[in-house]
């Protein structure tokens, strides 16, 4: 498993993907559908119609990389949106690819006590 740096963006191109696609497919949607710049070191995700293929591209500093995952049951279960671009966090990922579906949360706040 790959751990991206936590500065890192994470972008998820919401709509099917071809995953015939490479390196090259791959970075000409990100350039041109997500308009972000493949160079940039953040994470595209990229996801198949059927949601059973996920690909995740991005550029370390000799090259691109390109991490791959097919689910032998089951889905990726993400929302779709209008945007063809979703920007996730590690936590987020880490859900989409165990295959965890939150569909309501709330994030409490935390107090820190005076010193």
């Amino acid at each position: 498993m790959f751990l991206p740096e936590p500065s890192v963006n994470i972008w998820l191109y919401t709509q099917p993907v071809d995953m015939r696609k490479s390196f090259d497919g791959l970075i000409a949607v990100a350039t041109r559908q997500l308009h972000e710049k493949p160079t940039s070191g953040d994470l595209f995700v990229f996801i198949n119609k059927r949601k059973t293929h996920m690909k995740v591209l991005y550029f370390e500093s000799s090259g691109y990389c390109l991490w791959y995952k097919r689910l032998e049951q089951g889905q990726f279960n993400y929302a779709s949106n209008t945007t063809d671009k979703r920007l996730l966090n590690w936590a987020s990922l880490k859900l989409l690819l165990d295959g965890i579906a939150i569909k309501k949360s709330r994030q409490y706040k935390r107090y820190c006590h005076p010193k």
